[in-house]
């Protein structure tokens, strides 16, 4: 299991996140006020944050990919030392079957024995990746929360018709002028109260 596919799912996750829709959540009319309607939208205030600072500089999100990168090296280290032990009796098995040290009976038990231990380390390994995927889902929710409600907050005083993620090359052209990234990134940081202990 590799830490980084959670992260990258993570950083998928806020950008989702950041999408927030036109405040104006009344549905199109559809008669002879559309021109209005039209010149409304077009006049909207639009803005932009930058995903990849929000993963980097908001304390939430440093703090809690700290703790999902700590619980995915446990996890690898409990698997790994698992896998060695088990390796280890496997090859001793082996040895000692070659030097004829066992009866027929005694090497069907140990190696029913070693195959038992397989089957649990394959189910140990599938119940802490789930587990960590079940953590990762979680805090992707928080982070969502999180997210969108500082935006419905903070875009009450701004007024924007839109506010988008920007990660990579998903906008093609930004101007400056609309990157709200530091200001949101502050105010979030100035909400979050950290959950770990000092």
């Amino acid at each position: 299991m590799k830490t980084t596919n959670a992260l990258r799912t993570l950083a998928v996750m806020a950008m989702s996140a950041l999408t927030l829709v036109s405040c104006d959540k009344s549905k199109p009319q559809m008669d002879d006020k559309a021109p209005e309607t039209t010149t409304k939208a077009a006049s909207s205030k639009i803005a932009f944050v930058e995903v990849d600072s929000i993963m980097t500089q908001y304390q939430f999100c440093k703090e809690y990919s700290k703790i999902l990168e700590q619980k995915g090296n446990n996890i690898q280290k409990t698997l790994a030392s698992k896998q060695q032990q088990l390796q280890a009796a496997a090859a001793n098995f082996q040895q000692k079957v070659q030097q004829n040290a066992y009866t027929r009976e005694q090497a069907e038990a140990i190696q029913a024995g070693l195959q038992k231990q397989s089957n649990d380390l394959q189910q140990l390994n599938q119940r802490l990746s789930g587990e960590f995927q079940e953590e990762t889902n979680k805090y992707n929710k928080a982070l969502h929360d999180s997210l969108q409600h500082y935006l419905a907050i903070y875009n009450k005083d701004k007024k924007y018709g839109m506010i988008f993620a920007k990660q990579g090359d998903n906008v093609l052209y930004a101007d400056k002028a609309y990157d709200i990234t530091n200001e949101v990134v502050a105010g979030l940081n100035k909400a979050y109260k950290s959950k770990l202990k000092k």
